[in-house]
């Protein structure tokens, strides 16, 4: 699961980084307006954290441009601001929540949780594809109730699979997706094959129903 943390103090940034990180999520950072609605448009992400006052502009004018793209980023405002109108106007340009600084990482987890949940299919953190059942809560993959133990990035690698059961993944997007956004500046996405490689072994080895089909040359595509 990939989250941006768009947020201008610094030591809050690495606070939630480090928390985030601690929790095995793939995290990504802006610190000002300008970076931050670069990432925010053109970048998909799990979950946004927001805080609407940044150098150069205005959080709320980046749920805007969000908006007006068709984004879908779920989004929980970060802010120390408890204004009622900042409330309303971030609710109503599309945000999913608003949590009011200071306030506990505890807290902040569990809105994160609430909001993938509801991002997941039919809003359930639970799978099931045939004989296998994904958590992804737990992150835990069970075949006929037995773990083929995954590893953290061959977990990220299924969860987004299974999230777009039946369409075509891109290799450049499930690594971005799994490793981050900087993961456009490498030159090849041979890791790419050898992490799906590893992937297929342990699902085929399990008995799982699960098929993960190669697109020649283009990517993969998950089905049961």
């Amino acid at each position: 699961m990939k989250i941006l943390i768009i947020e201008d103090e610094y030591r809050l940034l690495k606070t939630i980084e480090e928390f985030l990180l601690s929790e095995k999520f793939v995290v990504e950072k802006a610190i000002n307006y300008h970076s931050a609605i670069e990432k925010a448009v053109i970048y998909d992400y799990d979950c946004i954290l927001l805080d609407i006052s940044l150098p150069g502009g205005s959080g709320l004018k980046i749920l805007e441009e969000m908006k007006r793209e068709n984004k879908t980023g779920n989004v929980i405002i970060i802010s120390a601001k408890n204004s009622l109108d900042d409330k309303v106007s971030g609710l109503d340009l599309g945000a999913d929540d608003y949590l009011t600084k200071p306030f506990h990482l505890p807290e902040l987890y569990a809105r994160i949780k609430a909001v993938l949940r509801r991002k997941n299919p039919g809003g359930n953190a639970v799978v099931t594809l045939g004989n296998s059942t994904l958590n992804l809560n737990e992150r835990q993959l069970l075949v006929n109730s037995i773990d083929p133990k995954l590893t953290r990035k061959e977990f990220d690698m299924l969860a987004f699979l299974v999230t777009n059961k039946n369409r075509l993944v891109t290799k450049e997007a499930l690594a971005e997706h799994v490793w981050g956004d900087n993961i456009d500046l490498a030159d090849n996405f041979d890791f790419v094959y050898s992490q799906v490689k590893n992937l297929r072994k342990k699902i085929k080895e399990s008995g799982s129903d699960i098929v993960i089909k190669n697109v020649y040359g283009v990517g993969y595509k998950m089905t049961t």
